[in-house]
């Protein structure tokens, strides 16, 4: 007998080999037909699938994160079979659920363009509605082989012949005989519940992403329960395209993209305004906060990232370059360095915490087909900080970092989540050290009241990690913050202090960048406005419009009193309407606009003009000036006017 434990912390015993459908159908009959599987032992499960120990159960539905992992997976097995029926001299790779749907890479002569993808959702819709059961069969290693071989399936064939001699191979049959593939599930009993498809998008990816592979095809989709929910996607996505960063930083000429610099970010002066402007104010909160700042070499030799780790666990993201006959690695990461600039002197208990702020230039080797605008680039800042102090005082800089990152985010109107990634299966180390990291971070957030979810073996190498996803106005969420515990590069680099005793101890390390990468946070502040940034940050803050050339002079007065003030203003001297400078001041997201004439001269008082459009008349000079600095120190997200 096995005993499942349930959310509410009851426990029921069953026969072992119990499937995940009787032990939900159990609870309740009900809940079986809303559920679409369970998370046992933090493992996703479909109903199909046997639990053979003792472990913690929870049912989802469609509507929980596990529950549109199993929907989606389905879905790509559905998308394939589609393909199949439609070309069917098709090879297919892999096909997984992701965050946002899924995707099918496939191997075709035919070339897919848009207008298949609306063949291949009818298609889709066909099979579905045909309530074609999903059937796992277990098979051995030479039937597997001998199955794809026979059908032609040369990606499947590769991957049986790459996994280990002993692991159980399962094939799971949509229909009879509609589509199988090499699949670990989870997956839905049946396809009748996939209601409605949008594909969305086509693009290239090598196979196993290595470049000396085969080109495939890859095909996005999303699939949903009801069509309703298709159309609300839909608009989501006309919303995600009006704010999509890429267009909107060419329309305020803030940042560009270039084939001759792939995944390397162009920053224009309007971008450089909001940079420098985010950058400044981060320094000033970082030093109230007890941060010095250091800068450390771009490039540094071979044997650094031997003696840090990065290269056995982080070389195939680096770039390598030789210097006088000798190897050096462009640094993917600030961390080495800072470790460094620390080993230079001798410190005492008394010096900890030393809290070292570093917005240093790093470059990471991406895959072309990963790259996207700011959010996935090869070369980007990151306001990273390295605090060294003593074991008892991790818990107190842990909440400084948390209550830095919600100031953060909440200036800019973020909402976010939490999540507590733990040991990769790739780590450096001893056990009993992570061990003890990941309590101290779980500590930390439990004391401080936060809920967060566990992220398994997403770690960095070297150390748990907190990591920070923030939620745009699109309720698309992004990761950005981090807080990783590390005891791997000081003992690498025999870092220490001098304890109260005279002798020598080694710190704990805490690696902590907020906004993460600042090429990210900028492309995510410009998708939460929708290029309106708050005044504070915006590189065009208000512009003066002359109705004629005779007030240019009033209209020049004006620009050096706002200009006094420490606000970014420009007369519009151009011949154009007064009606067609407003609405490229309005293009520019402008915060905003002093149409000025007779009435403003005679009275110097100002009819100001937000970027809603919304008008306030017969506002004094000197009040129009009080009131912006107002907002502006302040921070503030809505317009004072």
């Amino acid at each position: 007998m096995i005993k499942i434990k349930y959310p509410d912390g009851s426990v029921k015993e069953y026969e072992k080999n119990v499937s995940v459908y009787d032990v939900t159908k159990d609870i309740s009959e009900g809940l079986a037909r809303a559920a679409v599987g369970a998370v046992v032992n933090g493992e996703i499960m479909g109903y199909d699938q046997k639990i053979t120990e003792d472990c913690d159960f929870k049912v989802v539905k469609y509507e929980d994160p596990e529950g549109k992992q199993i929907f989606w997976h389905t879905s790509s097995h559905l998308m394939a079979a589609a393909i199949k029926e439609l070309w069917p001299d098709s090879k297919f790779a892999i096909g997984p659920a992701i965050k946002d749907g899924f995707y099918y890479d496939i191997d075709t002569e035919h070339r897919f363009v848009p207008e298949d993808l609306e063949k291949i959702e009818k298609k889709m819709i066909e099979l579905a509605k045909k309530d074609l059961k999903m059937q796992v069969k277990e098979i051995s290693r030479e039937d597997a082989l001998k199955y794809f071989e026979e059908k032609g399936q040369d990606y499947k064939v590769e991957l049986i012949n790459d996994m280990p001699e002993d692991e159980t191979i399962t094939l799971y049959e949509m229909g009879d005989g509609v589509f199988v593939d090499l699949c670990r599930g989870p997956h839905l009993t049946s396809t009748k519940s996939i209601k409605a498809v949008k594909l969305k998008s086509i693009a290239g990816a090598y196979w196993r992403g290595d470049s000396d592979r085969q080109m495939l095809q890859r095909i996005y989709g999303i699939t949903f329960q009801k069509n309703k929910e298709k159309e609300e996607y839909e608009e989501m996505l006309k919303e995600i395209e009006k704010r999509d960063h890429r267009k909107i930083g060419k329309e305020m000429k803030l940042f560009s993209f270039h084939e001759e610099a792939p995944g390397f970010p162009f920053f224009h002066g309007n971008g450089m305004i909001l940079m420098n402007e985010l950058l400044d104010w981060w320094r000033g909160v970082l030093e109230e906060n007890g941060y010095e700042e250091i800068s450390t070499p771009l490039i540094m030799n071979e044997e650094l990232w031997h003696r840090s780790g990065h290269w056995d666990h982080y070389k195939e993201n680096m770039y390598f370059t030789k210097i006088d006959g000798e190897n050096f690695a462009v640094k993917p990461m600030n961390c080495p360095g800072s470790v460094l600039a620390y080993g230079e002197d001798q410190h005492s208990y008394r010096d900890l915490p030393i809290r070292l702020a570093e917005f240093g230039k790093v470059h990471r080797h991406e895959l072309s087909g990963a790259l996207h605008g700011l959010f996935r680039v090869r070369a980007f800042t990151q306001d990273d900080a390295h605090v060294y102090c003593r074991p008892d005082q991790i818990k107190d800089e842990v909440f400084k970092m948390i209550d830095l990152a919600d100031y953060l985010y909440t200036t800019f109107g973020f909402k976010y989540t939490v999540e507590l990634s733990t040991r990769p299966d790739d780590f450096m180390g001893d056990i009993k050290d992570w061990d003890f990291a990941e309590e101290s971070l779980e500590n930390a957030l439990k004391e401080r009241g936060l809920d967060y979810k566990i992220n398994p073996k997403d770690g960095a190498f070297y150390g748990p990690k907190i990591d920070f996803h923030l939620e745009d106005a699109a309720k698309r969420t992004w990761q950005c913050g981090t807080i990783q515990l590390d005891f791997q590069l000081p003992q690498n680099f025999d870092l220490t202090y001098v304890d109260e005793n005279g002798e020598k101890q080694r710190p704990a390390m805490l690696h902590r960048a907020l906004l993460g990468s600042i090429e990210r946070f900028i492309g995510s502040v410009t998708e939460q406005f929708a290029g309106r940034f708050p005044l504070w940050i915006n590189p065009e803050q208000v512009a003066i419009i002359p109705v004629s050339d005779k007030f240019q002079d009033f209209a020049e007065d004006l620009e050096k009193k706002i200009k006094k003030a420490g606000f970014r203003v420009k007369v519009d001297k151009r011949s154009e309407g007064v009606g067609y400078k407003i609405r490229q001041a309005q293009l520019r997201r402008t915060n905003y606009m002093l149409v000025v004439g007779e009435v403003e001269k005679e009275s110097n008082k100002l009819t100001v003009r937000n970027r809603d459009g919304v008008e306030t008349k017969e506002v004094p000079v000197e009040e129009f000036i009080e009131k912006i600095s107002e907002e502006r120190d302040k921070k503030s997200i809505e317009s004072i006017f």
